[in-house]
């Protein structure tokens, strides 16, 4: 039995990139079937598979120490949980939006009707606006809801915005920023089995966006290079073997910057360019 329990959602459109960022931190995610309830995680975790809006009352509830679902329904369960990591896909925004031929977001004072699958935070939300919104719990398509007169507003989730158009609703205002996290009860829980889990994965996510460099630099334009290579702290120079007008320059450079990098660098005389990419970077 592994030691620590990841409660993870059992299907749905986070499960692919927990995988995948699972499999690049070099922990497997393997059960004995697609079906399978329970799983190895590298043969050092377990993983359970639970629908994701039950995933923060099982950490919660000590059933699993830690779990990977969206903030937005972490928030909703108005559980004791902390974010232990922003594992930076599955965004999206809980918005409020009303009709497009008319309705505004509700003043102080003023009364509406607000349908909604997220209650607690929409009541939270309008409680701090001095609204008197009367929530109107609603499953399905909550986009329906002011077409048939049951609410004035909604609140939903959204990632581009397009759904909410495509049913003649504008947004109005943002209630909460979402993406996955992982999550846990107690910041301070440090066992070094979570500590290394949680420093796995975020070793990974941050290599996803940087890119490592190498080039033979011309010496005499070494300064105009560390200005155009940011990096860490700055690119590392070595001496290049019988090459003496060179040194061998390594950096650690933003992916969406490399073409650019590119440029710069061969305008300076530089040679011997050469980009991979980088599976770990630990600060």
């Amino acid at each position: 039995m592994a030691s620590i329990r990841v409660a993870l959602p059992n299907k749905g459109r986070l499960i692919e990139d927990i995988r995948a960022l699972f499999d690049d931190a070099g922990l497997p995610i393997r059960g004995q079937s697609e079906r399978s309830l329970v799983a190895s995680i590298g043969g050092e975790f377990e993983a359970i598979f639970v629908r994701a809006e039950s995933i923060p009352a099982l950490v919660a509830g000590g059933a699993a120490d830690v779990g990977i679902t969206g903030w937005d329904l972490v928030c909703e369960a108005n559980r004791d949980l902390v974010s232990l990591l922003d594992l930076e896909f599955g965004k999206c925004r809980l918005v409020v939006a009303v009709k497009d031929d008319g309705g505004a977001m509700p003043v102080a004072g003023s009364k509406c009707r607000v349908a909604t699958k997220f209650i607690h935070l929409t009541r939270t939300y309008f409680d701090e606006k001095k609204v008197d919104a009367t929530v109107v719990p609603f499953s399905g398509a909550v986009e329906i809801a002011p077409h048939l007169g049951v609410a004035d507003l909604v609140v939903d989730l959204t990632s581009t915005g397009s759904t909410l158009k495509m049913n003649g609703l504008r947004e109005v205002e943002t209630v909460l920023e979402s993406s996955a996290r992982l999550i846990a009860r107690d910041e301070k829980d440090r066992r070094p089995e979570i500590e290394e889990l949680t420093t796995a994965l975020a070793s990974v996510l941050r290599a996803r966006d940087r890119r490592y460099l190498m080039a033979n630099v011309p010496r005499d334009v070494l300064t105009q290079v560390r200005e155009c290579l940011p990096g860490l702290n700055g690119p590392t120079l070595s001496e290049v073997l019988d090459a003496g007008r060179f040194v061998a320059m390594h950096a650690v450079v933003p992916a969406k910057s490399v073409y650019k990098i590119i440029g710069k660098l061969k305008a300076l005389g530089c040679e011997g360019i050469l980009v991979t990419r980088i599976e770990r970077l630990m600060p």
